[in-house]
């Protein structure tokens, strides 16, 4: 019986780096596209054992942005990891959801045309914002006319299942601003929308503008208090729209759910390919070097820091992971994954939470109250061991 296998494929060049990204990206210095494409295929070559015990199900090229690459790079690379499988075990290459992530300002109808013609079936289209202000002071290289003419453009192209991203907590930002921005992603009738609360990260140049020693306290306060609202305003207008919350921070419509996420959320079996790609199979996780002048060196081993998960490893991941996802965690699939009572190991834990309205267990499920997912960070910290 083959198992399913995930792909994630890292694209790590931009046209320039956004100024809230910690992400290993960067603009590509010259001769570097090529050459890390073909660093990238010779990764993929040598992935060829895993075909032996994997159908690959899902696959996401993600970045940076993959959709600087010319349309047939992108198709070149897809077609190594289908013939690098098939021809290891015909029928390991199955998969039915491939999603590229793209900027606008870097697609045309001819790249999307190609896109479909390699077999990719969902686009995540970044926006961020629909404000210009907002735009310019993240550092994006669009406006929301080219983003709103690359969703056209990819609909004509005959793309249905369709993401975008938007930020909340973006410095000065005010609750009319999101909900113009909301507002305007609604009437695209897309499938998906994730909605990510702005993080500001060491080394990023946000946080040299508003790191802990820039802002005050008061003004922190009144920032989060406003994203607080901006939260369940968000939750309350797509679910108006016909949303579902299924995550966190993502929305869809019914059956657009982002397979490929599913995957890392249930703790399924995925293999990072590229700079910086994480992978966990079988219970082992390791990452790829994120030295580019490491990975472009065929002489130099770029798998890093190979870890194999103990049980209770295992069984926290399962609970933190788990109760992203608005469905929860199983019971029962808990025990026939672990051979033991979830109640033996967390009830505790589920009883403190449950008594303050913040998870909910019903149904042989164990899931967070709409109140515990805006305070999700604290609970799951519960359930390490």
């Amino acid at each position: 019986m083959y198992r399913d296998l995930s792909v994630y494929i890292h694209i790590p060049f931009c046209v320039s780096k956004c100024n809230y990204c910690d992400f290993i990206s960067k603009a590509p210095g010259n001769g570097e596209l090529q050459a890390y494409k073909e660093a990238l295929c010779d990764e993929i070559r040598r992935s060829y054992a895993y075909a032996e015990n994997y159908n690959i199900k899902t696959i996401f090229i993600g970045g940076g942005t993959p959709s600087l690459y010319p349309a047939d790079d992108i198709c070149d690379i897809l077609a190594c990891l289908r013939d690098t499988f098939e021809r290891k075990r015909p029928g390991a290459y199955v998969p039915f959801e491939i999603t590229i992530e793209a900027n606008p300002g870097t697609l045309d109808k001819s790249k999307l045309v190609s896109y479909r013609k390699a077999g990719i079936n969902r686009l995540s289209i970044g926006l961020q914002s629909a404000i210009r202000s907002e735009l310019k002071l993240l550092g994006r290289i669009h406006t929301y006319d080219e983003w709103e003419k690359s969703i056209r453009c990819a609909k004509e192209a005959g793309f249905d299942n369709i993401n975008t991203d938007i930020i909340s907590g973006i410095p000065y930002q005010t609750e009319e601003s999101f909900g113009e921005t909301l507002s305007k992603v609604t009437e695209q009738n897309l499938k998906h929308i994730s909605v990510y609360s702005l993080i500001i990260e060491e080394g990023t140049l946000f946080y040299d503008m508003f790191g802990p020693d820039k802002i005050g306290d008061d003004e922190l306060d009144m920032w989060e208090e406003r994203d607080r609202n901006i939260y369940e305003f968000t939750r309350k207008h797509l679910g108006k729209c016909g949303y579902g919350r299924y995550e966190i921070s993502n929305y869809a419509k019914a059956g657009y759910e982002c397979a490929h996420n599913m995957v890392y959320w249930r703790r399924g079996d995925y293999l990072g390919l590229g700079l910086s790609a994480a992978s966990m199979v079988d219970n082992v996780r390791f990452a790829v070097t994120d030295s580019l002048c490491e990975y472009l060196d065929k002489t130099v081993t770029n798998i890093r820091n190979r870890y194999v998960l103990g049980r209770d490893e295992q069984m926290s991941e399962y609970m933190f992971l788990g109760l992203r996802l608005t469905e929860g965690v199983s019971v029962r699939d808990f025990y026939n994954t672990f051979d033991t009572d979830i109640y033996d190991v967390y009830g505790d834990v589920i009883d403190k939470w449950r008594r303050m309205g913040m998870l909910v267990a019903e149904n042989g499920r164990i899931f967070c109250s709409d109140k515990g997912l805006d305070i999700c960070n604290m609970i799951m910290a519960d359930f390490m061991l």
